[in-house]
């Protein structure tokens, strides 16, 4: 099958195909005499793999990882599970990441007035962060102190 049908089967878009050839996280494609690329039953499983292990949010590098442990019959689910649990880890600490930013904006909103005058703490603690108002007793306590 060519690099469309191949997209097509995989659910990975034909650039995204030519990417992962270019970074050797698939080996070359067969070439026709034409020198388009071709592709088989197997390339299209792997493809697939790689498409639900982007989706999980694995890197590049991860997946690569994966899919030397895919291959190897010699391999230890130990290792898979290994790469697995870390993977959830950096998951994990991206969602609390979100979620600290998320309240922070949040708290941000809380401080602005949303009215027509110019002044905005959301503009300001950006533009400063020692303008954070969530900070503003912090600064007071310790003027006092």
């Amino acid at each position: 099958m060519n690099i469309g049908e191949a997209s097509k089967a995989s659910g990975v878009s034909a650039k995204m195909i030519r990417y992962y050839e270019e970074i050797a996280l698939i080996p070359p494609a067969a070439r026709n005499t034409s020198g388009y690329r071709t592709y088989a039953s197997n390339d299209v499983h792997r493809l697939r793999f790689i498409r639900r292990a982007r989706d999980l949010g694995f890197s590049v590098a991860e997946i690569g990882e994966l899919l030397g442990l895919w291959n190897d019959r010699s391999r230890q689910s130990a290792d898979v599970k290994r790469l697995a649990q870390a993977h959830i880890v950096e998951l994990q600490d991206r969602i609390r990441h979100l979620r600290e930013m998320a309240d922070t904006l949040q708290e941000l909103i809380g401080c602005c007035a949303g009215d027509e005058r110019p002044d905005c703490p959301i503009l300001a603690t950006l533009g400063d962060p020692a303008e954070d108002p969530r900070h503003r007793e912090d600064r007071e306590f310790a003027k006092k102190a």
